[in-house]
């Protein structure tokens, strides 16, 4: 086995262990079950659209099953009804189910028009994806001609989804040069096309053959390559699955290892179909031996909220103020998170369980206030808290099933018996939310909200993290609009000595601004609290609760738009600062922050991915200040600059997520997880997000030797940003995940370099090679590595599978920079034949201090491409003799560039693909 597949499966192995999923799918003898399609609330009531889901699921099913050698089908599938359409007899309430962990979503096209199904994708190649995007004119069959039949399509998105394959195509560079041929990039080679360019002038338009251009060494800028309507070729899927004959993933015997695309970059020229093999999936199964039956579906409708709050009051609560800490975050849950409309209900606990409120129905303040004076107010007895969870069951059967109930569970406390009511949990389809708190919570605490689909949390009792109250505001609706949410605007705390103050500021952007609240904590006496708004105007009318030991003000209507400013002064003691909001309008998207990590579990050394998703409904706001601050159960926190650059633990640049590898374990136990964003001077939006994985919009096709074009696909420019000034700030929980296997002190350095994976080569001065990446670390993306190892070949694959083998370029010069720096290096090929008509392929490790070394990096190409000369001209007595040839460079693949050295003497040259 090579180094990169070693590499490779050692880094799956890392993947599965404890994979964070908000999915509810699972794989039952060869049959994808509990598939959740939710309709998203702003599409128009059209119940036709369910019957049109239903029959593109059931077409897509036989499709999956061949495409995949009668491996795999889908069983059942979940759809999610919106709240505002009417309900009729077949719709039953949802059990776990909610909008948060669907699997495909039905919205709106954004912008109007766009209506390409695509697959959010985070992580790298075998990666699980997040979610699939579907619009309702694509599943009513009125695209059909632009991207196929929609189950054909849904087989592509869910082979992003599940397996982590990646598209085949590329609308960047749809020509690259091979043997110093243009071929079109897709996959497999056999595909046949015509490379034509549509001309419109004068509201006439016209079809002719591509010209070539001198300048780049490829087609004509709009040169497109249309596929014959019949083929022969049975793969690939991932390229070109509308095609007829069609039916395959790539093998590693079709597979066009050439064509820049993504699946090639991202999967170090693996065959969709070996990314597909390697997969849990795919290891679990073996070909049936007959027909898999239909996909059955469920109709689910949305209801109100169900909530009710398992509160801890067992003696060990006393202990750091973790009953009055409670009560705060308990009261922001009550009095601003959970929305209106939902009901709410309150049980506690300790050796047994005590009912505080049946389900109240929250219509007004009085409501809120009436929950918030039930919160327990002294602490004592033991911990039983399957105790509690049956009397929440108890509390919402008296009015509604628990199916699709939410359950909110703090517990500080050990409880050995707590896996007795686990199958009672499993059977009541209540989704429980679960927060622990401190050290010596439950171990098996957060098995509860693994097995229902709900949000695990931890907070510590250093009180200025401010993280039971982060874990409360954490609890808005999975269901609701974005516009009913809670959104949290700041979070943060300090601890105060002689008089000291506490001074910030906090950005109400155009967003949000309704429901505005500023919440203030202290720890021992009351301090003095100031507020200003973005015109100066002091704010006044704090409501102050000296038991509780919290002071709220609610702004009303909507709040100014600007920087709000406070002071808090306080002697010996810790204050917290919280401000919430909700959307300002329910027509405008609010800027939100969804974090998350890549696992809720993770064994040393495996590293934690933290990311953070910043949206403007569809539209990704780039280039914030993002930090992550990662605090251990012995209360040391680590924070983290999450980066939108395309490296190191980031998969994609400027895509609006932004990432970064945690490897600072310091104990084994509960890690919380919270995150900063800020926008400012060079905060920016996108108009619309760059598609990462999709199924290919066709330009045309040929058909009776006639070209018939569609409609010119939807314009997406990479370089679309809105460089309107983006000011606004955000915190968010990202839960929490469990260490262990960390050693003690002093803690081994066992993390490597980061994978290089944005490598690019260019030929400079005729004959050196200029090669240029993004530096990773000596532990993933953080430090400097010690050295780098660069090696060469002629041939692509044996760099990839024997890179020891190869030969080795000098790098005593280079001196690797600080993570996440541009590197630069240019070196003169030796020892090896580079001459015309030669490609060589470069690739690089990083090594660090105590020899540990990187995954090899994607692998970068350069060619020298000299045409055959016919005798020139004579020259004219006043003509200079002495010919000299112009040189042009052009990019072909991420990674992967050509030189093409031409004679100036070349004239337009057509080339047509067979």
């Amino acid at each position: 086995m090579g180094p990169f597949k070693s590499s490779v499966f050692i880094l799956i192995l890392h993947l599965l262990e404890g994979a964070l999923s908000n999915s509810l799918i699972q794989l039952n003898n060869n049959g994808y079950e509990g598939i959740v399609v939710a309709i998203d609330p702003n599409v128009p009531e059209d119940e036709t659209l369910i019957q049109q889901i239903k029959d593109m699921v059931t077409q897509a099913s036989p499709y999956l099953f061949e495409a995949t050698g009668k491996r795999f089908y889908f069983k059942n599938v979940a759809i999610l009804i919106p709240e505002t359409w009417k309900t009729k007899a077949d719709y039953v309430r949802p059990k776990l189910e909610t909008y948060k962990n669907a699997d495909v979503l039905v919205a709106e096209s954004t912008p109007p028009g766009n209506d390409e199904p695509y697959t959010e994708q985070m992580g790298n190649c075998g990666e699980k994806g997040e979610r699939i995007h579907l619009t309702p004119d694509f599943i009513a069959g009125k695209k059909l001609g632009e991207y196929g039949p929609q189950g054909r399509a849904f087989v592509h998105e869910w082979a992003h989804l599940r397996w982590g394959v990646f598209d085949e195509y590329n609308n960047d560079e749809k020509f690259y040069l091979s043997n110093g041929r243009i071929q079109a990039v897709r996959c497999s080679a056999g595909i046949t096309g015509t490379n034509v360019v549509k001309k419109c002038q004068g509201g006439s338009c016209y079809t002719k053959r591509c010209t070539f251009n001198k300048v780049t060494g490829l087609y004509e800028k709009g040169c497109e390559f249309v596929l014959q309507s019949r083929q022969t070729e049975k793969a690939s899927i991932m390229f070109a699955q509308h095609v007829d004959s069609i039916v395959e993933f790539c093998t590693e015997q079709n597979h066009n290892k050439e064509a820049p695309n993504k699946q090639n970059q991202k999967c170090n020229l693996r065959s969709t179909w070996e990314v597909i093999r390697d997969s849990e999936d795919f290891k679990k199964t073996t070909p049936m031996t007959t027909q898999p039956p239909n996909p059955t579906f469920s109709l689910l409708q949305i209801g109100q909220r169900i909530v009710c709050l398992v509160l801890d009051k067992s003696g060990s609560m006393a202990t750091g103020n973790r009953l009055n800490r409670l009560n705060q975050a308990g009261q922001l849950f009550l009095l601003q998170t959970v929305e209106l409309g939902s009901w709410v209900g309150m049980v506690t606990f300790d050796s047994a369980a005590h009912v505080q409120s049946e389900l109240i129905q929250i219509n007004s303040g009085s409501d809120r206030d009436t929950l918030a004076k039930r919160l327990p107010a002294a602490a004592s007895g033991g911990t039983s808290i399957c105790s509690g969870l049956r009397s929440a069951f108890t509390v919402i059967r008296k009015k509604y099933p628990t199916d699709g109930s939410e359950i909110v569970l703090l517990t500080d406390g050990e409880d050995n018996t707590i896996s007795g009511c686990f199958n009672e949990v499993k059977q009541s389809g209540a989704i429980i939310h679960t927060v622990a708190l401190g050290p010596s919570a439950a171990q098996e605490l957060e098995e509860l909200s693994k097995m229902t689909g709900g949000l695990q949390t931890y907070a510590s009792d250093q009180v200025q993290n401010n993280g039971l109250i982060d874990a409360f505001g954490a609890l808005s609706s999975g269901n609701g609009a974005v516009s009913q949410r809670s959104i949290q605007l700041e979070s943060k705390g300090l601890t105060l000595q002689n008089s000291q103050w506490m001074n910030g500021t906090v950005i109400v952007d155009s967003t949000v601004g309704k429901d505005t609240l500023f919440l203030i904590t202290w720890t021992t006496q009351p301090p003095q609290i100031l507020l200003w708004d973005p015109s100066g105007q002091k704010q006044d009318g704090f409501v102050v609760d000296k038991n509780t030991k919290m002071a709220y003000l609610q702004i009303p209507g909507t709040a100014k738009v600007g920087t709000w400013k406070y002071s808090l002064q306080a002697s010996s003691q810790t204050l917290t600062l919280t401000v919430t909001s909700r959307a300002s309008n329910a027509t405008l998207p609010p800027i939100t922050v969804t974090s998350k990590t890549n696992k809720d579990t993770s064994k040393f050394p495996s590293p934690v991915i933290v990311y953070a998703n910043i949206r403007q409904g569809a539209s990704p706001i780039l280039r914030a200040s993002v930090t992550a601050l990662i605090e251990s159960v012995n209360g040391k926190t680590v924070t983290l600059e999450l980066l939108d650059n395309g490296a190191g633990a980031d998969a994609t640049k400027d895509d609006g997520v932004y990432s970064r590898y945690f490897t600072t374990y310091d104990t084994n136990g509960r890690y919380s997880v919270k995150v900063r964003a800020l926008g400012g001077v060079n905060a920016a939006r996108r108009r619309v997000t760059p598609q990462q994985s999709g199924a290919l919009y066709i330009p045309g096709w040929i058909e009776n030797d006639e070209i018939r074009w569609n409609p010119p696909r939807p314009e997406i420019n990479k370089d679309d940003v809105q460089h309107k000034q983006v000011c606004f700030s955000r915190t968010s929980s990202g839960g929490s995940f469990v260490a262990s296997n960390v050693p003690n002190a002093p803690i081994p350095d066992l993390f490597p370099p980061g994978q290089i994976t944005d490598l690019k080569a260019e030929i400079h001065g005729g004959s050196l090679i200029n090669l240029t990446w993004t530096a990773p670390g000596d532990d993933y993306d953080h430090g400097t590595a010690h050295k780098y190892i660069i090696r060469i070949s002629t041939s692509i694959l044996d760099l990839r599978d024997k890179f020891n083998e190869s030969l080795q370029v000098n790098t005593t010069a280079l001196i690797p920079k600080e993570a996440n720096s541009e590197e630069v290096f240019l070196f003169k090929p030796e020892n090896i034949t580079f001459e015309n008509g030669t490609d060589l392929f470069i690739a690089i490790q990083a090594v660090d201090k105590v020899d540990l070394k990187s995954e090899i990096s994607n692998i970068a190409r350069v060619s020298l491409f000299i045409p055959p000369q016919t005798p020139p001209e004579t020259p004219s007595p006043d003509e200079t003799s002495a010919p000299c040839p112009n040189i042009h460079i052009n990019s072909t693949i991420p990674g992967i560039h050509i030189l093409k050295i031409m004679w100036k003497w070349i004239g337009e040259l057509q080339l047509s693909i067979a």
